[in-house]
This record gives structure tokens, C-alpha cells and sequence, in this order.
């Protein structure tokens, strides 16, 4: 079987960062994307919708070492009925019709990795491993739903894995990319209270996770893909403010943060007034080893 791993959704930032990690380790790597059919970079793309079985993208389950599953559409808009629908649709969808895919293979992948979020704890301080308590909200339920469907049923010859993916730090984009923004025109102050915990990684360690999810066996099940160190809000705007050479900047504070994120941002202020401290119990358990620990070192390697 050839070293191919399919990423389901993977033309966003997570995807692609992943898709140029495993190149480099000599996997072959096809993206299943909402967008046109084409070879770029040494990457495939393939069209799919995400909801509908078809042969040219299932051909490739059938013949993968991995599958990563990516697919969802974003939080990071405002919670309308509307986008609260298509927000657990688009998760449950592709769900279901991977195991379509992997369940009719001839050859099915030794493994499916689930991408997740540590968003099921809630807005809380405690600290959270994978046995924790989860919390209570709209957020929530979409995890819930979420995990709940991808171990519903039994694949047989599929090891199934989900990473519970906290705030992912890496250069030309993602969670870090808004908050950098922020901090170069001197507003990157602490949002709200400051005391929600931000449960952060380098792009390079979670990365790795999905290396060792899709090569060792004994990972199975669920991991907070979390960094061993969750910091405050108020310490990690400090921090990146140090990091980009920027001084003082005044805090945000929650009326204003919520009529920004409303009005400029489009989306639900809860994605920044919220948060939640995570640790990576089941990946220490496994020994696995981090790159970065240390906020402002993880911040130097991105930025500087």
C-alpha cells in the first residue's frame, strides 16, 4: 500500500501546514477540497462536497495509508440560526460519509485521525484533561455531537483517533494571525477580564501529534492536542506584544470587544471572551516529546 494520506478538508490552515509536514517525511498526500480537481505543488486536490459518496475522491480512501478528517465549517462567524445549522451539519455530514468510504474499501486506512476542539470543556478555568467535565453552550453541543458520531460505529480494520485541538500558533495565518494585527497597530491589549486561558500549541508539535496518531498504534481514541502550558489571555497579549517589539497597549474591554465582533469581525464574541486550560494528559501518558513549552520561545520561532 502506498504512503498516501487523504486530509478531508484540508485546504485550510491546519490542512495544508500538515500537508507540507508529511511531504517532507515522504508521504504522498491528496487533499479532498470544495474546490476544483488539480496537482499543485505536489499535492492533489480532488473535488468534493463532503456530504455525497463518489468514486474519484473514494478511490483514494481506498488506496491511503491515513485519512485526516478537517471538514467543518468555521466558528469564526456569527452565530446565526443559519451558520449554527451549517456548523454541525457540515462536521456530522463528513462524518458519515467517510465511514461510507472507508467501510466499502477494499483496502481501508490503518487509521482515521478526527480533528477536534477543546471547546467541549466550556469557559472555564480548571484545569482540563481528557476525562474532565465538559461544559455547557452552543459550542459545546457541537463537540459533543461531534465526537459522538465518530465513535458511534465500529470500523473494523480503521484504528479511529480524535485530537481536540486547542489554539494552534504558526506563521501566515490561523488563530495567531488576528491577534498579531491587533498588536501591530498597538491594540494588542488583554481582551476582556484577561483571566480566560488560552490552551496553545506550535503548529510543529501538533503536527507531530498527527505523525504519531498515524504511525503508533497504541494512540487511539481521544488527546487534548494541547501544549503542556496554558497561559492567560492577559500574559499571552503581553507576551506577543514583547515578542513584536510593542509597548503598553490599552486593554479591550468586553462591551467593546462584543460590538467589534459583531460589527467589524462577524463573529461571536464568545471566541474571544471565553476560555478553557487544557493539558495534554494522554500524550504525556504516551511520552510524547515538545518542541516548544515555552510561550514566548513558541512566539520568537513564528515571528521573528
Amino acid at each position: 500500500m502506498e504512503k498516501r494520506i487523504v486530509l478531508a478538508g484540508g485546504s485550510g490552515f491546519l490542512g495544508q501546514s500538515l500537508a507540507r509536514y508529511l511531504m517532507v517525511r515522504g508521504y504522498m498526500v491528496t487533499i479532498l477540497t470544495r474546490g476544483k480537481t488539480a496537482s499543485i505543488d505536489q499535492i492533489e486536490y480532488i473535488h468534493w462536497d463532503g456530504v455525497r459518496l463518489e468514486d474519484e475522491w473514494a478511490r483514494r480512501i481506498d488506496a491511503s495509508y491515513a485519512v485526516v478528517n478537517f471538514t467543518g465549517k468555521s466558528v469564526n462567524c456569527l452565530y446565526t440560526k443559519g451558520n449554527r445549522e451549517e456548523i454541525i451539519s457540515s462536521r456530522l455530514a463528513s462524518i458519515q460519509v467517510l465511514q461510507e468510504a472507508i467501510l466499502k474499501s477494499n483496502n481501508p486506512p490503518q487509521v482515521c485521525i478526527q480533528a477536534g476542539s477543546l471547546a467541549i470543556f466550556g469557559d472555564t478555568t480548571e484545569i482540563c484533561h481528557e476525562d474532565s467535565d465538559h461544559g455547557t453552550g452552543f459550542s459545546v453541543d457541537v463537540c459533543e455531537r461531534w465526537e459522538a458520531a465518530f465513535f458511534k460505529d465500529e470500523w473494523p480494520h480503521t484504528r479511529k483517533v480524535l485530537l481536540r485541538i486547542g489554539f494552534a500558533l504558526g506563521d501566515n495565518g490561523g488563530a495567531l494571525g488576528p491577534l498579531q494585527r491587533l498588536a501591530k497597530f498597538n491594540l494588542g491589549g488583554t481582551i476582556g477580564s484577561g483571566r480566560q486561558y488560552i490552551s496553545w500549541l506550535h503548529m510543529d508539535d501538533l503536527n507531530e501529534m498527527f505523525v504519531q496518531a498515524i504511525e503508533n498504534e497504541q494512540y487511539d481514541r481521544i488527546y487534548n492536542a494541547t501544549g503542556p502550558n496554558p497561559v492567560t489571555n492577559k500574559e499571552f497579549m503581553k507576551t506577543l506584544r514583547k515578542v513584536m517589539n510593542k509597548g503598553w497597549a490599552p486593554p479591550a474591554p468586553a462591551p467593546f470587544v462584543k460590538l467589534g465582533a459583531y460589527i467589524i469581525m462577524r463573529a461571536d464574541p464568545s471566541l474571544a471572551l471565553t476560555g478553557r486550560k487544557c493539558i495534554p494528559k494522554r500524550l504525556q501518558a504516551e511520552g510524547f516529546q515538545f518542541r516548544h513549552t515555552n510561550l514566548e520561545g513558541a512566539l520568537r520561532d513564528i515571528i521573528d
